[in-house]
């Protein structure tokens, strides 16, 4: 059994710069969609400490891509996991810039392995890791989550932290009810992590966090219990203690939570900007009225999640689970978002590159105001 670090780890490095100026994202509106994989599900993405895009992807293998020039160009397809189901959370450790995958034997609830990458996506091998349950014994389930982050603020500077789930009992409707989100979080590389308190609400799952300029991490996720009110809209929530517990839960009536005619929801993207300061939060998931899953479309936050005044549709045919991640400071990725969703011009995944001059030419939510930059 490993040994549990008390307390957050104390690290020399700088992490505020890994957050940058906000003018690179404020370029000429610009957006361009490539397919990335074909066939299977469960996209995942994150930049790599290098600068290079490594979009990961797979429900029968996990398999994974990296680009050099900032989503021109992808190389060819490495193997995370073979066999395996891709779990989401997929996590850039900027202390050591290795990149850690949680791969599932199985759909979930299911027996899982973390894979560890040491050079920037290109090779991956198993990971000896402890995972603790929370305070009531229950582990965490690693199915299917955005990308998760380091901290880089506060107190807990450092921290790894990514969304996690319980399914109770298994996955039977007549559990929904239990189901809760939750979160783990490591303070020594990713070789122990231990699992949050439950988000306040039951009937939760598949969700995406960011972290805020003064520490704070904002939590978003999907429903997935059609007896909660207003089940088609997504939760928020909040941690002051680098993930430990949640506090503050709510509807976020401007967010849908996927198409609004089915019993739960669908899996979203989220990523702060790194712009240093400044709380830029962009959203993805689903704007459709009908029941088809469709329409992947971006929100954009100008002040933590609290409200998210405009919205601009990416691709407006089939389209279902995303991920999102931002440049990094200092590589060729700066200054633009990157979204990995299911389906696209050409069906199975596509990246979009867009730029945050892109989505403020958007439609206006009626929910808050975007500000004069």
């Amino acid at each position: 059994m490993a040994v549990l670090v008390s307390g957050c780890c104390s690290l020399p490095l700088d992490h505020k710069a890994n957050e940058g100026r906000l003018r690179p994202h404020l370029g000429e509106p610009s957006i361009e969609l490539q397919q990335v994989f074909k066939n299977q599900r469960f996209p995942n993405i994150v930049v790599a400490m290098d600068g290079a895009l490594v979009a990961v992807w797979g429900s029968d293998g996990v398999v994974a891509r990296r680009s050099e020039d900032s989503g021109k160009t992808w190389g060819p397809e490495i193997i995370v996991a073979k066999p395996g189901f891709q779990g989401g959370g997929v996590t850039v450790d900027e202390n050591s810039g290795d990149i850690f995958a949680f791969v599932e034997e199985r759909h979930p609830p299911a027996p899982f392995a973390v894979y560890r990458s040491s050079d920037h996506g290109w090779s991956w091998r198993k990971s000896e890791t402890v995972i603790h349950p929370d305070s009531e014994g229950r582990m965490p389930s690693m199915h299917m989550n955005d990308h998760g982050i380091t901290l880089r603020h506060g107190q807990y500077a450092g921290r790894l932290v990514r969304p996690s789930r319980n399914y109770a009992a298994g996955n039977r409707r007549e559990e929904w009810p239990n189901h809760f989100t939750n979160a783990i979080y490591s303070d020594d590389g990713g070789t122990t992590w231990r699992t949050s308190e439950p988000f306040p609400e039951n009937g939760t799952g598949e969700a995406c966090v960011a972290e805020l300029s003064d520490g704070t991490i904002y939590y978003n996720s999907r429903i997935h219990w059609d007896k909660r009110p207003d089940n088609t809209r997504r939760r928020g929530a909040y941690s002051e203690d680098g993930g430990q517990t949640w506090r503050d839960w709510h509807i976020i009536e401007a967010l849908p939570d996927g198409h609004q005619h089915r019993s739960y929801g669908c899996m979203g993207g989220l990523t702060r900007l790194a712009v240093q300061g400044r709380d830029i939060l962009i959203f993805s998931n689903l704007d459709t009225p009908n029941a088809r899953r469709e329409k992947i479309t971006v929100w954009a936050s100008f002040d933590g999640g609290k409200t998210w005044p405009v919205k601009r549709l990416v691709f407006d045919g089939p389209s279902a689970y995303s991920s999102m991640t931002s440049g990094r400071p200092g590589t060729r990725t700066e200054g633009w978002i990157f979204l990995h969703f299911e389906g696209g011009p050409k069906g199975g995944s596509t990246v979009a590159k867009f730029n945050l001059s892109w989505l403020l030419a958007g439609t206006p939510t009626g929910d808050g105001v975007v500000p004069q930059f």
